[in-house]
């Protein structure tokens, strides 16, 4: 199997995570940001993650092919699912992107590899959120607004190694916005939600990014 992804990119690490679990291959593929041309060869139309099957047929949706490598074999996130935190999930997503997304690319990663993709990224992000540097300059003020919802995570926490106790689709939920948020320099995640997200980082055998 094959990942189109972007480095920074939370979706494309649940589908990563994921295959990592289930101790699939998965070869990864980093698209610069700016190659629009790369996604619409191969589904028809701008958008990551993509995942080229087994039959080399393209997947879009990141919880399909989640769904889809978990089925390979012996499935693994098998433990049970909670609406309260797919509701978390829904909150958080918002508040986390005012500062995990002006920082990515100031983090070396590989989708931002020439002049013409970092400039691509910026515009797009001005466009969807506003002035990056603004919005880096009230990290203060946004970091404060998110620290009860991760407070909240912290009560809803029932292991270490699964947010459930088992392994299941709310770690694939959960896992990649804690992955994003600790770019964030001197963000401190509640002691269980830290113990969470160190142990599924070892799990799974990823580096957390670089902070910024």
């Amino acid at each position: 199997m094959k990942l189109y992804m972007f480095e920074h990119c939370s979706l494309c690490f649940r589908v990563r995570m994921t295959a990592a679990l289930k101790r699939k291959h998965l070869q990864e593929v980093v698209v610069l940001d700016d190659d629009t041309d790369t996604m619409v060869a191969l589904v028809g139309k701008r958008q990551i993650p993509i995942l080229i099957k087994e039959d080399g047929q393209p997947m879009l949706e990141s919880m399909a092919m989640v769904r889809y490598i978990d089925q390979l074999g012996e499935p693994v996130l098998t433990g049970p699912e909670r609406a309260e935190i797919a509701a978390w999930e829904d909150k958080i997503t918002p508040k986390a992107a005012r500062l995990t997304q002006p920082r990515y690319p100031l983090l070396g990663l590989p989708e931002f590899g020439n002049v013409a993709a970092l400039d691509h990224y910026h515009l797009r992000k001005r466009n969807t959120l506003g002035d990056l540097v603004e919005l880096r300059a009230n990290t203060r003020r946004y970091v404060t607004e998110l620290m009860p919802d991760l407070e909240d995570l912290d009560r809803k926490i029932e292991s270490p190694r699964a947010i459930n106790g088992a392994l299941s689709l709310d770690d694939v939920r959960v896992l990649p916005i804690l992955r994003s948020l600790a770019v964030v320099k001197g963000l401190r995640f509640p002691q269980r939600v830290r113990d969470y997200f160190e142990s599924m980082m070892a799990l799974v055998s990823y580096q957390p990014l670089p902070t910024a």
